[in-house]
């Protein structure tokens, strides 16, 4: 056996004799990182683009010519609405997404995540919040409105649009036009006359795929009515960019609906010289609209889920980022990408007055005044949110 000392100055003695042997046992030392570090960086980029390459998943360009200009800023603002809020309910509620109040009865009424539409008795104190299951529809509800004999009509996301009487029993009114089914009913209103109006947001991806749907960025959105009489479903409009709320004008003569995709809402005429005819309500809003509610004031009140964040700017600009976004998202799950959600309150012009938000809020999904309270829903706070108008109002920056 050989002497450990004696070998390793052996050793020592036949490198320092061949400085080649030695520069390239150096040179390989210093090729293993590099090497290691190339196929750490090249390997996931070329697996990245393989997956990108083969993925169906096809994202369209979007017309930037009306997506390019910047928001009209409200005048009064209140950016940390948070702050005066108080919280309806907490853990009763799985995302109550609509809110509709019945000034008779002074009860609201909700669609929560699990099916139930339930009904909610106001006190003042947040702690007090009577929450009641009252029907549940096996599905999603989602926009609700009050019918001519006290019925609430639904847009049910799976099931389509239905109706329900006071003492609850449950009637499906429609779940298709001109032979395509709904794939996601979203947002109801009712005009006097008993005319119904609603938008089915996507006849290609249901709820739980909404947004692919915006990230495709293609027009599969309906604006349609039923007729209780007759009962028969008109499309009004078809090729819309995520159809979601839906508001009749204080004169019946006229909608009011938003497209999520394209920031923007705009006016359907239902009646007069104008009845067929879409005109602009207001375009380039701050932020992606959700449901729109009239106070019976003059004013509409637009929930809007997200601001038009970094993220939001660019990839409406590049599909290659919103394809990557929705594949990004089946393979891991949904990111969150939105922020700074709140309500922005427009006049009957479409002008912005105000506007509630907080950076800690978003997928606000339903702005209503309801006396001088703001209650606000959402599809994923276990909760609904309330704030006092006089004790925190918006203001004027100075």
């Amino acid at each position: 056996m050989l002497d450990s000392k004696n070998s390793s100055v052996s050793s020592a003695k036949l490198v320092s004799k061949d400085p080649n042997m030695s520069s390239s046992l150096n040179s390989k030392e210093r090729s293993w990182p590099l090497a290691l570090l190339l196929s750490a960086i090249i390997l996931p980029v070329v697996a990245a683009i393989v997956v990108y390459q083969l993925d169906s998943f096809d994202a369209a360009p979007m017309p930037l010519h009306e997506l390019s200009q910047p928001p009209e800023p409200a005048v009064l603002r209140n950016e940390r609405m948070l702050e005066g809020a108080k919280l309806l309910g907490v853990g009763k509620f799985q995302g109550p997404e609509d809110i509709l109040y019945d000034s008779r009865s002074e009860i609201i009424y909700t669609g929560s995540g699990d099916g139930w539409i339930q009904r909610v008795w106001l006190n003042e104190s947040a702690s007090d919040t009577v929450v009641e299951n009252w029907v549940s529809t096996g599905g999603r509800p989602l926009g609700l409105a009050l019918g001519l004999n006290n019925e609430i009509i639904v847009a049910d996301a799976y099931k389509g649009l239905l109706n329900i009487s006071r003492d609850g029993a449950m009637e499906l009114l429609a779940d298709e036009a001109e032979d395509l089914k709904f794939k996601l009913t979203d947002d109801v209103a009712v005009a006097e006359d008993g005319m119904i109006y609603f938008t089915d947001a996507s006849y290609k991806y249901s709820l739980h795929e909404s947004l692919q749907d915006i990230l495709e960025g293609r027009p599969y959105g309906r604006l349609i009515s039923f007729d209780p009489v007759s009962k028969r479903t008109k499309v009004l409009l078809s090729d819309l960019y995520f159809p979601n709320g839906v508001a009749i004008s204080p004169h019946q003569d006229y909608l009011v609906f938003c497209e999520t995709s394209m920031r923007r809402c705009r006016k359907y005429y239902i009646h007069g010289k104008k009845k067929g005819d879409v005109e602009q309500f207001i375009n380039h809003l701050p932020g992606m609209p959700d449901n729109i509610k009239y106070d019976r004031e003059g004013h509409y009140w637009i929930a809007l889920p997200t601001e038009n964040t970094m993220f939001w700017n660019v990839a409406v600009k590049y599909p290659v980022v919103r394809k990557a976004t929705a594949i990004i998202q089946r393979l891991i799950g949904r990111v969150k990408m939105e922020k700074n959600g709140g309500v922005l309150i427009v006049d009957m012009e479409g002008k912005p007055v105000a506007h509630y938000q907080d950076v800690g809020l978003s997928l606000v999904s339903t702005g209503i005044k309801i006396k001088n309270h703001l209650y606000c829903g959402s599809l994923v706070y276990p909760y609904i949110i309330r704030l006092n108008l006089d004790q925190h109002p918006a203001q004027a920056r100075s």
